[in-house]
């Protein structure tokens, strides 16, 4: 076994472990919050679901223009410096917003760092892309679903048993590991952005921006993220509605829903990189279409069954989709990618994310406030089967696309 892990550890490069292990403690600052959020928005503030999903909507659009800034940013400037205004900026945001006591403020602070914090998001996807070759990605991200695991292992159980006294100390503990891996990355990681030629005419910042359209005429492309955005607005209901729904229908305080979320995280780090060994190779429009119908599965169960073993069954499901389909989706945005525009694609790939956080905690909030909320999860399903269709329509497509020539690669700008 020890063997194996040190044949694993040698098969990638020092940078990338490092990576990992910056990756691991900012995850784990961010667990104890995220999965809470939503109790803590509704508690404070005295809200219902629908004022928190509004909420979560505007960090998502503002996220959103905040990647697409930093997607073009990454290609002219560099990674590392990216990633390192996104760390600090988050340490100050998170103080922000547990000091905050007026929801009006809130919504405005929300849209401030919503913008800034999501800036090096398509840096930090574009630095895995360039520290391993293609063969190495789909592990490599599936490694970092690993060590994000693992926090989420511990995350969530501290920041049940924090939150129930304090939910500032929680903001305040996450702007600790943000400001503990900045010190990471600026001492250990270098810059990873590849040398462009010395003959190549360099580009001012107005030709970087405008290099988006190259990405927009992508069409394949552009249809990916459209079934993945499908996939994730089921997916996302999980962590955005999964445990405000627990508490109200089913009575499950927030330690039985973080003990849900540790389950899954438990699992991921024992199976993940078993899991996507045998998924390696094998097309991967097609595995996103299994691991889109655990999904399918797995949430729609919530609005059927009452115990919490079935619970428990229903998120093994989701967490067996997510080990299918999270480093294969992360893996496929890096192959569309030409090697100078990965900044701007990854930016792109943060729109199958960012629509799905803005519509769906927004829509199951009104299901949630003024229907059956069963329904949150019989239209989960229903959303996941017209995903699995679209990734089996794009298998043959996305299979040529792959296989093509480099010269049939889209255009770079």
């Amino acid at each position: 076994m020890f063997t194996g892990i040190k044949d694993t550890y040698n098969e990638f490069p020092r940078t990338f472990w490092t990576l990992v292990g910056a990756s691991f403690i900012d995850r784990l600052g961010g667990t104890m919050i995220f999965p809470f959020f939503a109790l803590y928005v509704t508690q404070k503030f005295n809200v219902g679901m629908t004022q928190a999903g509004v909420l979560l909507a505007i960090f998502s659009v503002s996220g959103l223009v905040g990647s697409m800034i930093g997607g073009a940013l990454t290609d002219k400037f560099g990674r590392r410096g990216m990633v390192l205004f996104g760390l600090v900026f988050s340490a100050l945001s998170s103080v922000s917003m547990g000091l905050v006591n007026e929801l009006s403020h809130f919504y405005l602070l929300a849209i401030f760092v919503g913008s800034l914090s999501n800036i090096a998001g398509p840096a930090h996807q574009a630095m895995v892309a360039d520290i391993l070759p293609e063969e190495k990605r789909t592990e490599g991200f599936g490694m970092l679903r690993v060590a994000a695991n693992l926090a989420w292992i511990f995350g969530p159980m501290i920041g049940g048993l924090i939150a129930g006294r304090s939910y500032l100390m929680l903001f305040i503990l996450d702007a600790i590991t943000s400001l503990i891996v900045a010190f990471i990355v600026f001492r250990s990681i270098p810059e990873t952005k590849p040398q462009e030629p010395e003959t190549e005419h360099k580009k001012t910042l107005a030709q970087t921006f405008a290099g988006y359209r190259v990405v927009l005429a992508d069409r394949l492309y552009l249809v990916y993220l459209l079934v993945s955005m499908f996939m994730l607005i089921a997916y996302q209901q999980m962590y955005n509605t999964l445990s405000v729904y627990l508490r109200d229908s089913h009575g499950v305080p927030a330690r039985g829903f973080g003990a849900l979320l540790s389950i899954d995280a438990a699992l991921v780090v024992l199976l993940q990189f078993w899991v996507t060994r045998r998924v390696r190779g094998r097309p991967p429009m097609v595995m996103m279409a299994v691991g889109t119908a655990l999904y399918m599965v797995g949430l729609a169960m919530f609005g059927f069954v009452s115990a919490y073993w079935l619970f428990i069954v229903a998120i093994l499901l989701l967490t067996f989709g997510e080990m299918v389909v999270m480093p294969i989706s992360q893996a496929l945005a890096a192959r569309f990618a030409p090697e100078d525009m990965r900044g701007r694609y990854m930016a792109f790939y943060s729109l199958a994310w960012a629509v799905p956080s803005t519509i769906g905690p927004w829509a199951a909030g009104l299901i949630l406030d003024n229907y059956n909320p069963d329904w949150v999860w019989y239209a989960a399903g229903i959303v996941c089967a017209i995903a699995v269709i679209g990734f089996l329509s794009l298998h043959m497509s996305a299979q040529k696309r792959f296989a093509a020539v480099p010269a049939e690669e889209p255009q770079r700008v």
